[in-house]
């Protein structure tokens, strides 16, 4: 007799933990369906503005277009290309912390003293603030400055500006990095 009543409890026991499932998961389930609605409208308002979005992706397009041509232009050492793309206060600082202009860039380009063998650029990260570019980047690069080899791996950060209609570089900065 005692043993049927301890399983009589030990079924009521189950059927309390089924029924408390079972409401738990019909609870869940009613407060899914409630605030899909809420979801999808959040969906929406998530993606106001593509003609935004649209005239944003061609300005990075443009940069990375122009980050291309700045890294060919360093390989062939084509002064002409930096004469074009470098505004004229344009400040570069080395991974050697000295500060170079424009007119510092061209007169290494002529010269040769500065040559790039390879540069591969990875991790590219444009950000775009009206007419200001950001780039950020690494570069595996191979090269000679004055007859010493400073190849490896960098980090550098270009600005570029929007003026008068053309993109021009603003500022470098290049570290070395592990």
């Amino acid at each position: 007799m005692k043993n049927k009543a301890v399983h009589k409890v030990v079924r009521n026991t189950a059927n309390t933990h089924s029924v408390l499932l079972l409401s738990l998961f019909a609870a869940i389930f009613a407060n899914m369906l409630a605030t899909m609605p809420a979801f999808a409208a959040q969906h929406v308002a998530v993606h106001p503005r593509s003609a935004f979005d649209t005239a944003e992706q061609a300005t990075i397009r443009e940069i990375v277009e122009m980050e291309r041509q700045a890294r060919e232009a360093s390989i062939r050492r084509d002064a002409d290309f930096s004469q074009r793309t470098l505004a004229e206060d344009y400040v570069a600082i080395t991974p050697l912390g000295q500060v170079t202009t424009k007119q510092d860039t061209l007169s290494a380009r002529k010269s040769g003293q500065l040559r790039y063998d390879t540069i591969n650029v990875s991790d590219m990260v444009v950000r775009v603030y009206g007419d200001t570019a950001v780039v950020t980047a690494r570069a595996d690069v191979k090269g000679h400055q004055l007859g010493e080899d400073f190849s490896g791996p960098y980090r550098y950060t270009r600005i570029w500006v929007r003026r008068t209609g053309h993109w021009l570089a603003v500022s470098y900065q290049a570290t070395v990095t592990q």
